[in-house]
């Protein structure tokens, strides 16, 4: 029987604000590997042709987690939330799953393996850094529309010095995450 591997990171742990988001990809066999390359290697019209030739020619899931749940558990183990929903949603179950970093979520009955920089060694890896990111950016960008002073379009949440500009100008919406460093130091200056 033909081993079922599963690849899957996460996006959105460093941003300051909304979800984090991680997907599982397990490749239909006739896939070209060799199209798949690291989300952050690629434009992001790049990444959207490829999401849509991989959601085609594979068995994908996406999980995410709250920004509640971020606050609650902290950014690790949500990402690791969000990866164990993506693993579980598969329509069908790997043999092993390859996991983008260092750390595993807790998964009773799965076979899972961490590896150091997965999404630029492992396609599978690659493959869900792609769905994930677009699939977050797709929120962000809704996002941005009713945030537009926040230029969330273009830093995608991240700490730029023009989002944390327009953080101290405007103060935080709903979608920041109050815990992280630059929105806990802005909230709370000493």
């Amino acid at each position: 029987m033909k081993k079922i591997i599963a690849g899957v990171d996460e996006v959105g742990r460093g941003s300051l604000i909304g979800p984090v988001y991680a997907a599982a990809v397990i490749f239909k066999t006739n896939i070209d590997k060799k199209k798949i390359k690291d989300s952050k290697k690629l434009s992001k019209e790049k990444r959207n042709i490829l999401e849509k030739y991989i959601k085609k020619n594979s068995i994908w899931s996406i999980g995410s987690a709250s920004l509640r749940e971020i606050e609650k558990l902290n950014i690790l183990n949500a990402s690791l939330l969000a990866m164990k929903r993506s693993i579980k949603k598969l329509k069908l179950k790997p043999s092993i799953t390859l996991i983008d970093g260092n750390k595993l979520p807790e998964l009773d009955g799965y076979k899972v393996k961490y590896v150091i920089k997965g999404d630029q060694k492992i396609s599978e890896i690659s493959a869900a850094s792609i769905i994930a990111k677009v699939a977050r950016d797709r929120l962000i960008t809704k996002l941005s529309k009713k945030f537009k002073k926040y230029a969330w379009d273009k830093n995608a949440g991240y700490g730029t010095k023009e989002h944390l500009k327009a953080i101290k100008k405007f103060g935080i919406t709903q979608y920041h995450r109050k815990t992280f460093g630059p929105i806990h130091n802005i909230l709370s200056p000493k």
